[in-house]
């Protein structure tokens, strides 16, 4: 199915399951512990052993020597496998840096050796007897001192980038009589995901099934294939429930190509999990970003000059953390300059992690916003408000196809008690806690992309869905059912859903907050043709159908769907394709957070009391598992403004606190009561389902309107995150 133009009115509006709230229909196997992860396939690969990771134990340089011989020789231990005995092994498409490590070392806890054995504590026991002998290489590790001499990004290869202009913004800001330049910094983040990265491989032949955890089928499937150099039609791929993602599990991981060579060298199925210190180091995080901000307004506070420059580090042949894509998009002004910086850093590969780009990127703009707004002396909902645009700044040609930031920051401004807010710090004491508001925007942009399903109806009048896409926790599985099940006609328990197998069609794939409304529209698009062959063999001409109650009705006729099937199971398979609307229109998701805290004045902790999000984002499939998602986003928000920072060891370039007692992430003692709104939207430009993504809208401001709270609160402006209590102890103001 192409869709290129508007969608106009179609099955999904009369909203009859899509649109209402529903339990997720794998909530009861996963509460009740019978929902299979990677590592729980034991019936389909029954006597696994146990494969145990060995990583790196320096961050560059080159493996001299590795004597196996006590490993080898450990109890229970049937096999190692290094890359001296792997045979040629190529790098995936999504994997910057190779996923088997040896001689030469790219980074910290890279994969070096996998040793498989009869249990896993014999594995890993025999792991720490490999005795390895490295040379290693001076590194870069410091991302400051690495900027210094990095060009801008986004360049061919060999050669520099160059920023993106609109009008002229240097000659804007030395007019413009209020100005602002600020500098912001985010750290690295780490995917703090509950479920590690698991794998279980199994040979058959020269057939090989992996049961994994994958957020993208077919993207891992085929590099898992062009790794070890097999046809992808000798490979599956199969990850029907995912612990958790984060953008962490988008692209193939070492837990997967290490099962599979393990499972090589042992002749039998082998289960990997990495272990949680390798994986901070060993897989891919949020890079750190150093990011300058300059605005310039006219006293009226009209922007009228905005600049975003923002510098991150990868390893090499990596990419920017793309901290200005909201900021080319978000606010009116019409001189304009951003850019980005790519440093080469020989820490662990940066890359994707929940709401890349606009995350970081909103935690630096959206104080900068407040900053400015300060200068003006103007209240911060006004100052955004005032600069609000319905085009693209950087093409007036191009409107949004639908943009409510404005109700959404005047009614959270209503619903959250704003006018509340003392507009000068540090006024609002509770005891001994100093409270404040914040606020900030929330922008993510919407992504098409091509997505694919097959439905069947069997001869008892059930529907199977199949489609490759992913369920990392986030209700795939549920807003599928409710997709078919209004399309068809039947109740959602007539409806079975099947998920995450590279032997079912491609899908859009869980992330980017594109999985949702792009999946959906992929089974909008199967079950349309599937009604266009029910109506066939039940022989009705007319084209305007009804489909339910189970029940297929047109003109004067009604006839049982399972009359459809008496001869046999009906199948349809399609996907959604789309056009050049997304280029006549700008697709984007906008919302806005407020957030009160209370600071102890005299130990510096911040503890949050409130928060709200109101989101605009298409219409909402779900509302259940939406809110879910968004409150789920708002925590990791938190954990980002408040606690949240892999720290460098800039002398051997690792990441020290790799695990979950030193990597902090917010508890149910750290977040208050949630409050999540979404504004009515059906956003006919995105697709036939009329539904944008939320997932990561919900994260986007986040830590930006926290930030700006403890400064109404304290007084205190702090500009590099995470906002913990040292950086501002010594600064707060002293009680009565």
């Amino acid at each position: 199915m192409k869709f290129t133009e508007p969608a106009g009115a179609n099955p999904i509006d009369r909203m009859a399951v899509v649109g209402r709230a529903h339990d997720r229909i794998d909530g009861p196997k996963k509460v009740s512990g019978t929902a299979p992860y990677a590592y729980e396939h034991h019936a389909e690969a029954p006597n696994a052993a146990y494969g145990w990771i060995i990583g790196s134990a320096i961050a560059k340089g080159r493996i001299r020597s590795m004597n196996l011989d006590d490993a080898r020789a450990a109890p229970g231990v049937l096999g190692i496998a290094t890359a001296a005995d792997a045979g040629k092994l190529n790098k995936g498409n999504f994997n910057t840096v190779k996923l088997l490590g040896g001689p030469e070392i790219d980074h910290y806890h890279q994969a070096i050796a996998i040793v498989v054995a009869e249990t896993f504590e014999q594995a890993r026991a025999a792991a720490g007897l490999v005795r390895i002998d490295y040379e290693r290489a001076k590194g870069q590790y410091d991302l400051d001192d690495a900027l210094k001499t990095a060009p801008l990004a986004g360049g061919e290869e060999g050669k520099p980038g160059k920023a993106d202009r609109t009008g002229s913004f240097e000659s804007a800001f030395a007019a413009a009589p209020v100005q602002l330049d600020a500098t912001y910094t985010t750290p690295d983040h780490s995917h703090a995901m509950m479920e590690p990265f698991a794998s279980i491989a199994s040979w058959d032949g020269d057939q090989l099934t992996v049961w994994t955890s994958n957020q993208m089928i077919a993207w891992g499937h085929g590099d898992l294939a062009k790794t070890l150099g097999l046809p992808k039609e000798k490979v599956r791929l199969i990850s029907p429930y995912v612990g958790g993602g984060f953008g962490g599990k988008l692209f193939l991981r070492a837990d997967a190509v290490m099962a599979a060579l393990g499972a090589r060298a042992v002749g039998r199925p082998v289960k990997v999990a990495m272990q949680r210190p390798l994986m901070a180091n060993n897989a891919t995080h949020r890079p750190a970003t150093t990011q300058r901000i300059r605005i310039g307004a006219s006293k009226d506070g009209s922007i009228q000059a905005i600049a975003h420059e923002s510098g991150s580090g990868d390893q090499p042949g990596g990419g920017p953390e793309t901290a200005v894509n909201q900021t080319k998009l978000l606010y009116a002004g019409p001189n304009r300059l951003t850019s980005m910086r790519l440093a080469v850093l020989n820490l662990p590969e940066g890359n994707a992690m929940r709401a890349p780009g606009e995350a970081p990127g909103m935690m630096a703009l959206e104080i900068a916003m407040d900053e400015m707004a300060e200068k003006l002396g103007l209240d911060p909902v006004a100052f955004r408000v005032k600069n609000d645009t319905q085009v693209d700044p950087e093409k007036p040609e191009r409107r949004f196809s639908q943009r409510q930031l404005v109700r959404c920051l005047e009614e959270g401004a209503q619903r959250f008690g704003w006018s509340r807010r003392s507009a000068k710090p540090a006024q609002v004491r509770d005891g001994r806690w100093l409270v404040g508001m914040g606020v900030a925007s929330a922008f993510r942009n919407h992504m098409n992309m091509k997505s694919a399903a097959r439905v069947t109806l069997g001869k008892d009048g059930r529907l199977v869905v199949e489609t490759d896409m992913t369920d990392i926790g986030t209700g795939s599985y549920t807003i599928i059912a409710q997709t078919a099940a209004e399309m068809m006609g039947v109740p959602m328990d007539r409806v079975d859903v099947r998920l995450g197998d590279s032997a079912y069609p491609v899908s859009a794939g869980s992330g980017g907050q594109f999985g949702a409304a792009n999946a959906t529209a992929g089974v909008y698009a199967a079950c349309v043709k599937l009604r266009e062959a029910i109506a066939q063999r039940l022989g009705f001409n007319s084209a305007d159908l009804s489909f339910a109650g189970g029940k297929v009705t047109g003109g004067n006729r009604s006839v049982a769907l399972r009359d459809a099937v008496a001869a046999g199971p009906l199948s349809a398979e399609d996907r959604i394709e789309f056009g050049d609307l997304d280029k006549t229109y700008q697709l984007s998701t906008f919302g806005a957070h407020f957030v009160e805290v209370g600071v102890d004045a005299y130990t510096g902790v911040t503890r949050l009391r409130r928060m709200l999000a109101v989101c605009a984002a298409g219409r909402i499939l779900n509302p259940k598992s939406a809110r879910s998602q968004v409150i789920g986003a708002m925590t990791m928000g938190v954990g980002s403004a408040l606690m949240e920072e892999l720290a460098v060891d800039k002398r051997f370039g690792f990441f020290v606190n790799h695990d979950l007692a030193g990597y902090e992430v917010p508890v149910h003692a750290d977040i208050p009561h949630q409050e999540v709104v979404f504004l009515e939207e059906a956003d006919d430009k995105a697709n036939p389902m009329k539904a944008k993504g939320v997932g990561e809208l919900g994260l986007c401001g986040v830590g930006a309107a926290v930030a700006n709270a403890v400064y109404n609160a304290t007084g205190v402006r702090i500009r590099d995150y995470p906002l913990t209590l040292e950086k501002h102890l010594d600064r707060l103001p002293a009680m009565a």
